[in-house]
């Protein structure tokens, strides 16, 4: 135990940072993103027509963003947004005790393949595991007829895909549990990949930011174009300079958030703000694409025949069959009948003592 405590708060090398420090800052960006997108999450469903397109392209919008702050952090600081948080910088596989200092930034071919794997990867990452989440639901309610080749192709991903995700978990561990160990030099996979690894600030390097902020609001330039680029980097750091200072007293806030809609707390609010269901719409006002209610009501709407799986929705209270309801709202995200705006999560499966 005493070596292994050792290792945890006394690296081999001075510059070298602790595991706990390595791992805070990848956790850092990853508890971000949750809050924000229940932000979102909760305008949209206030302000549909005005936010709607917010949440439905908030991955993209997001990674945009992620991309020009991490742009700029390691084309200023030879980091990323929170790695300069935790005063870390990167530095270039076989630098010795000559370490360049954070301003002279990192090569073009390590810059890039550091931006690349800082934002793309989260964000296919992040993809994949919706597709997967579709696809269960897809599998799980009988979309596709059970003969198929879609259906089988997909069986077949989603039956290799816990194993895939497994491996990748795994790799990360392996290689933590080496950084602790002190037999390996990154605590994550992919500064491997881009060819660089971590390490502390210096005195020399928080002189050397602080000059060349300085520099940069001092100096004075003629040319229109220099100007606008000017603006346009002084406009970036100062949003990003603004997201580094306030990050430590709004993470409390986003953590809270993160919480607060949590599916193990989410029993515990709808306890807390439970209202009563409102009375169904008396006077429809029906769009001319709308569906004519059936005056059977064991009929769906959509494909007029007698429901099967049938499904409700929970903006409007209507019942369709659930294959038929799941491709209306997927290609249009509202109610057949009423027009108003609806999601996926809306769909509410309805069981009878036959069923």
């Amino acid at each position: 135990m005493a070596e292994v405590g050792a290792h945890l708060t006394a690296p081999a090398g001075a510059d070298r940072p602790s595991v706990f420090e390595a791992v805070a800052q990848d956790s850092l960006m990853a508890a971000v993103k949750p809050a924000l997108q229940h932000l979102v999450k909760v305008l949209a469903e206030s302000n549909p027509a005005r936010f709607g397109s917010l949440w439905r392209w908030f991955d993209e919008i997001y990674v945009l963003l992620d991309l020009l702050l991490q742009q700029h952090y390691l084309a200023r600081c030879s980091a990323s947004f929170s790695e300069n948080f935790y005063s870390l910088k990167r530095i270039p596989m076989g630098e010795g005790t000559g370490q360049p200092l954070a301003t002279a930034g990192l090569p073009k071919r390590q810059h890039w393949k550091s931006l690349l794997l800082l934002v793309l990867v989260p964000y296919l990452k992040g993809k994949l595991e919706k597709l997967v989440s579709i696809l269960r639901e897809e599998d799980e309610y009988s979309i596709h007829p059970p003969s198929s080749s879609w259906k089988r192709f997909y069986r077949a991903f989603l039956a290799a895909y816990p194993f895939v995700n497994m491996t990748w978990e795994g790799w990360f561990l392996i290689q933590q549990l080496c950084y602790i160990l002190g037999k390996a030099q990154h605590h994550s996979p992919l500064l491997r990949l881009a060819g660089v690894r971590l390490v502390r600030l210096t005195a020399e390097d928080i002189q050397a930011l602080e000059k060349k902020l300085a520099g940069a609001t001092s100096s004075q330039t003629h040319s229109f174009s220099s100007r606008v680029q000017l603006a346009a980097r002084k406009a970036l750091g100062g949003i990003a300079f603004s997201l580094s200072t306030g990050l430590s007293v709004s993470v409390f806030f986003l953590q809270f958030l993160d919480w607060w809609y949590s599916s193990e707390n989410q029993e515990t609010i709808k306890a807390l703000t439970a209202l009563p269901t409102p009375p169904p719409p008396v006077h429809l006002d029906p769009e001319p694409s709308s569906a004519v209610l059936p005056r059977l009501k064991t009929v769906c709407p959509l494909c007029r025949r007698v429901r099967v799986n049938a499904t409700a929705l929970s903006t409007s209270g209507f019942v369709f069959c659930y294959r038929c309801i799941y491709s209306h709202v997927k290609a249009h995200q509202r109610c057949p009948v009423t027009g108003y705006a609806t999601e996926l999560q809306h769909l509410v499966k309805l069981y009878t003592p036959e069923s």
